[in-house]
């Protein structure tokens, strides 16, 4: 049950992308932030949900080791999305549930489960799922 009663004032993101992965597959983690920031250069306002392994990436420093032979690093990718007013939602259950701690979120990062989730898809947005 999802006990996250928080509502804001925010518009709808344009993109929005459901993200499950962290280390274990670092082509998903490459492929979520290549979406967003390709999204983010187009002018689209960009929120990842962050769930699963992938919560890790609410805490700083955690995106740096992961690479893709070939591709941009990861953290580079990372950098950008921050730069470029991207939003990430960390399932606050996946979160609570590996014992991070949440005084460490990285600057786009906040805690917030399917209400906020759903705060920010609306008609039009599009829904990405890595």
């Amino acid at each position: 049950m999802d006990t996250d009663t928080t509502t804001d004032e925010k518009t709808t993101a344009d993109v929005v992308i459901n993200l499950t992965t962290g280390h274990e597959d670092a082509e998903k983690v490459l492929l979520a932030f290549l979406v967003a920031t390709a999204a983010q250069a187009k002018g689209r306002e960009v929120t990842i949900f962050a769930t699963k392994e992938a919560a890790r990436l609410g805490i700083p420093g955690y995106g740096e080791a992961i690479e893709v032979a070939g591709a941009p690093p990861v953290e580079r990718l990372m950098r950008q999305f921050e730069e470029a007013g991207g939003e990430m939602l960390v399932c606050p259950i996946c979160f609570d549930g590996r014992r991070l701690d949440a005084g460490r979120l990285a600057p786009y990062a906040q805690i917030g489960g399917a209400t906020p989730l759903m705060d920010r898809i609306g008609p039009g947005t599009a829904v990405f799922s890595f």
